[in-house]
């Protein structure tokens, strides 16, 4: 699979002035429920109805969604609001039902992508189809296994594809339901710049508050769209009732959220931007070139272990270091969890290089 510019076809096609906006319930409810959160959206910058059909929880006893039936209600929103409809799939079972109830988009959800297995097999279903098809990012940070999922409803001559971001699981407690992790969607624009990209804030914040500064993240990121759960009584919502929001919080979201052009004709601008990118490589070759001190010292404590007999990790100093990092870090403007991240990658570098100078 290459990049090309057929890849935004389908999304051009809309003739949107605005990011394309997916809203709609985390799951269907009830009928009046799937028409009435239609309805409250059919004016608004929402372009597709989203409402999980079946639901695929973390475990079981939780509500997994009405089934087949709710099929139906999406159908009939499409009927009375003119409004594009889309849900989850997750074998051929729901993709031949999906299909018969004229549903337009379809998604594959992050804990499906993680199988190359079911995904040839959904493919496969879809053979050929000129249905939408977007790809959440598998739950684990892996940006080969997205991709390869991508890659293989290419290959099965599905050609209107787009892929969500909706974050990752992380054994650690952060700030999100699913750490975003930017660095993986930005890699993945780098290799294929015209694949829609489209942001899930809901299952990455986990709850309301943060929906609309992961939102200005991403269209920041030149984003091209955003799926967000919206619910007429989002406390109530049978399912994930903390990261849903109203179609009037949404409404006022899209009214207050900032599109960024992507260049600018200012020559002042290009001149600012060209002495500040400068700055950054400057300081990025220093970094380079401390972090190589740091090793060349690491592997010094490597053979004065080795000539000792004395392990590699000595957590009691690692705990002082972290411990310290974080409270110099936050000094300095820099955030604790930015200093985790930098500290471990550092840490374990230099195990790697005490490691090799035991193995000698």
């Amino acid at each position: 699979m290459e990049n090309k510019k057929e890849l935004r076809n389908w999304l051009d096609a809309l003739g949107l002035d605005h990011p394309l906006v997916i809203a709609g319930p985390c799951s269907a409810e009830t009928e009046e429920q799937v028409l009435k959160v239609a309805h409250q959206l059919k004016d608004t910058d929402a372009t597709v109805l989203r409402a999980g059909i079946w639901k695929p929880r973390t475990r079981p006893g939780n509500f997994e969604g009405v089934g087949a039936l709710g099929l139906k209600w999406l159908q009939k929103a499409k009927e009375e609001t003119g409004m594009l409809t889309t849900t989850e799939v997750a074998n051929p079972n729901h993709v031949d039902l999906a299909l018969k109830h004229d549903i337009d988009i379809l998604w594959i959800g992050a804990r499906t992508t993680v199988s190359p297995f079911i995904i040839q097999e959904i493919a496969e279903a879809l053979k050929g189809t000129d249905k939408v098809v977007l790809v959440k990012n598998p739950v684990n940070p892996d940006l080969a296994l997205w991709l390869g999922a991508v890659e293989r409803f290419y290959s099965c001559d599905v050609k209107n594809l787009g892929v969500i971001h909706r974050g990752f699981s992380t054994y650690e407690k952060t700030k999100y339901r699913n750490n975003p992790e930017w660095q993986i969607p930005i890699d993945l624009q780098a290799k294929f710049p015209d694949l829609p990209l489209i942001l899930d804030p809901s299952h990455i914040a986990g709850n309301r508050t943060s929906i609309f500064d992961l939102c200005q993240t991403a269209l920041d990121l030149n984003y091209d769209g955003l799926m967000v759960e919206t619910h007429f009584d989002p406390d109530n919502a049978w399912s994930d009732a903390n990261q849903q929001i109203t179609p009037a919080t949404l409404v006022q979201h899209m009214k207050d959220l900032k599109i960024r052009k992507e260049v600018s004709e200012s020559q002042e601008f290009q001149t600012k931007l060209n002495g500040l990118r400068a700055m950054i490589d400057i300081a990025d070759t220093q970094l380079l070139e401390v972090l190589s001190r740091r090793m060349k010292i690491a592997d010094e404590i490597g053979r004065a272990k080795k000539s000792q007999n004395v392990a590699i990790l000595q957590n009691q100093r690692w705990n002082e270091i972290l411990g310290k990092m974080i409270l110099e870090g936050e000094q300095n403007g820099l955030s604790e969890e930015f200093i985790l991240r930098i500290f471990k990658a550092i840490h374990q570098e230099s195990i790697n290089h005490q490691e090799t100078i035991m193995k000698q």
